[in-house]
Order: structure tokens, then C-alpha cells, then sequence
């Protein structure tokens, strides 16, 4: 897999997936941008990190949720790699709650990040897509968006809206040679899950086939194959990274 020359986009790059994305997108050869609203130390380290890789890296102080910051975001990128070929939608947030006490706050500011974040994204790339005749959209899912899970209404719901935005955007964008497709991560060891109690970590590990929870690296090798050459004829896919949890 060859990214010379490809400037990339990753939303929530700095922590997490999207920091293993980043990093694996520069590894690979592409320039890399990512934006982060509050974690600007995490930002700063991780460009360090790709610019240590011989590649160009831009942070940008972005709220995925806003149409125009999307806007700013993207132009900046063009002006500085001079292009765009590639952006990565992985920011986003949980906030859970069973259905009778969700409130509203909890259901909007999850769908406005999780899902309105995507399309404020794709609908800035897009018009650069079109007119270059090329790009990559990947979009970090998540397999409770195909099978729901309690306590996430509002998750879940945002994860399977990405799936339907998904394949929407991949018969729109398809006549412009342009590839648009879903990774739907199953449980990966994040800081977060590593800090869960024991007894969280091994009830969630049961219904895991290959009885061990997802690397975020595992993630990111996906969405490279899918940014890449190689996957130049697969659009308005979702591939599971989930061990066989989804089974």
C-alpha cells in the first residue's frame, strides 16, 4: 500500500483510533491533517509524530459539529498540502443513558457530533472531489449501529444513521471516481477501556470469537487498505474489526 503524495483529513486524530489512523496513514506516505476541539497537547504530539516520518502534519482547532469550521478546516488543508485526497471520519463521543432518562442534551450533542460531524465533513470535501475526479472517504461506525445496544440509544442511532450516509454518499460521489466506505470497529483497547474494571473487561471479552479485545492499529490497517489503491473498486462497504463479536 502506497500513500505518496495523498493528503489525508482524520477528524478526532489525535486520541485513540484516530491517532493509531493518523499515524498509520503517515506511516504509509500520506500528509496528514487532523483537527481536535479541547486536546491540543495530544494534537501538537501527534503531528510531532508524523513530521518525525518525513511528513507534513497540521493540527486545526475544529468542532466537528460545525457546518463552517468543516469549511475552514478543509480549505486550510488545500492551502497548505495543496490537496485532498483522502478524509477519515472518526471524531466522536458517547453519552449513555436508557431511553426514559435520556434527555435532550444527551441525544443531540451525540447525533451533532457523531453524525451531523460526518456530513459536515463530506459535504466540504466533496465539491474538491468532484472536480479532481478522485478521493477516499472512510467512516469510523461502529457494530452497535448494526445490531443497537442498551443503554445507547442515541450511539447507536448516530452509528447506523454513518451506515445509511454511507452508502448515500457512496451512489452520489461513485460517477466521480470517488470510493466511500465504513469500518464498523467491535470493542478495541482504548485508554479508556483499559482503565474499566476487571470484572467490565471480562464480561465484555464473551462474546469476542477470537476471545481478545481489538488493538486500535487493527483499525487503522483497514482504513488504510481502504484509502489505498487496492481497494480502488470497493465502495459503499462496511467492514467489521470486531474479532468476530458481531457473529
Amino acid at each position: 500500500m502506497n500513500l505518496e503524495g495523498k493528503s489525508a483529513i482524520v477528524t478526532g486524530g489525535s486520541l485513540g483510533i484516530g491517532n493509531a489512523i493518523s499515524l498509520k496513514l503517515a506511516e504509509y506516505g500520506a500528509n496528514v491533517a487532523l483537527n481536535y476541539r479541547k486536546h491540543k497537547e495530544e494534537a501538537d504530539d501527534t503531528i510531532k509524530k508524523i513530521e518525525a516520518m518525513g511528513k507534513q502534519g497540521l493540527a486545526v482547532q475544529a468542532d466537528v459539529s460545525n457546518f463552517s469550521d468543516a469549511d475552514k478546516m478543509v480549505n486550510e488543508v488545500i492551502s497548505r498540502f495543496g490537496r485532498i485526497d483522502i478524509l477519515v471520519n472518526n471524531a466522536g463521543i458517547n453519552w449513555d443513558g436508557v431511553i426514559w432518562k435520556m434527555t435532550e442534551e444527551q441525544w443531540d450533542k451525540v447525533l451533532d457530533i457523531n453524525l451531523k460531524g460526518y456530513f459536515n465533513y463530506i459535504r466540504a470535501v466533496s465539491p474538491h472531489f468532484r472536480e479532481q475526479q478522485s478521493g477516499k472517504i472512510v467512516n469510523v461506525t461502529s457494530i452497535n449501529g448494526m445490531r443497537g445496544k442498551f443503554g445507547q440509544s442515541n450511539y447507536s442511532a448516530s452509528k447506523a444513521g454513518i451506515i445509511g450516509l454511507t452508502k448515500a454518499v457512496a451512489k452520489e460521489l461513485g460517477k466521480y471516481s470517488v470510493n466511500v466506505n465504513a469500518v464498523a470497529p467491535g470493542l478495541i483497547e482504548t485508554d479508556m477501556m483499559k482503565d474499566a474494571p476487571e470484572n467490565v473487561r471480562t464480561a465484555a471479552l464473551q462474546d469476542i470469537v477470537l476471545n481478545r479485545m481489538g488493538q486500535p492499529d487493527e483499525v487503522a490497517d483497514v482504513v488504510v487498505f481502504l484509502c489505498s489503491d487496492l481497494a480502488r473498486h470497493i465502495t459503499g462497504e462496511v467492514v467489521k474489526v470486531d474479532g468476530g463479536q458481531y457473529i
